[in-house]
């Protein structure tokens, strides 16, 4: 019997390598039940634009919501890295602290990459687990984050 992965983060990017193994990138229909089921309140799905300028999000979970307000830090730490992932074709892992809903969060992040076609990049498959840092952690204005590549 398999262990069921607690972490959304490593149940999604285990998920996505299973399809990966498969051959190809893992298309939006393969992956479309983490954005509808329980874990889908903390996924998100951006669109690639014709420009990775024009890359928005299209889907974002409830408890993700408030991250697109203009004065949060974390939606634009997670779209800052959409450039990274569609070039690299790669998934990455970012960890790090970032404001949220206007209060200090550690999170973890994956950003993994969609195609429909096996070849372009057409969207970016995001999972986060966050919580509010504790008193004795630094809370910071600044998004500070170390990114690994998979």
């Amino acid at each position: 019997m398999i262990k069921q992965e607690r972490r959304l983060v490593w149940r999604v990017l285990r998920r996505w390598k299973e399809i990966e193994l498969r051959g190809h990138i893992p298309r939006r229909d393969e992956v479309d039940h983490f954005l509808r089921g329980e874990d889908g309140a903390n996924c998100l799905l951006i669109a690639v634009g014709w420009s990775i300028e024009r890359s928005h999000f299209v889907v974002v979970g409830v408890n993700l919501a408030a991250a697109l307000c203009p004065t949060d830090t974390f939606a634009g730490t997670l779209m800052s890295r959409v450039p990274q992932v569609v070039s690299s074709r790669r998934g990455l892992i970012i960890e790090g602290t970032a404001t949220f809903r206007s209060v200090g969060i550690l999170y973890r992040a994956v950003l993994l990459p969609l195609s429909g076609d096996g070849n372009t990049i057409d969207h970016v498959l995001g999972a986060t687990n966050y919580r509010s840092l504790r008193s004795h952690e630094v809370p910071t204005t600044q998004t500070s984050s170390r990114t690994h590549l998979l």
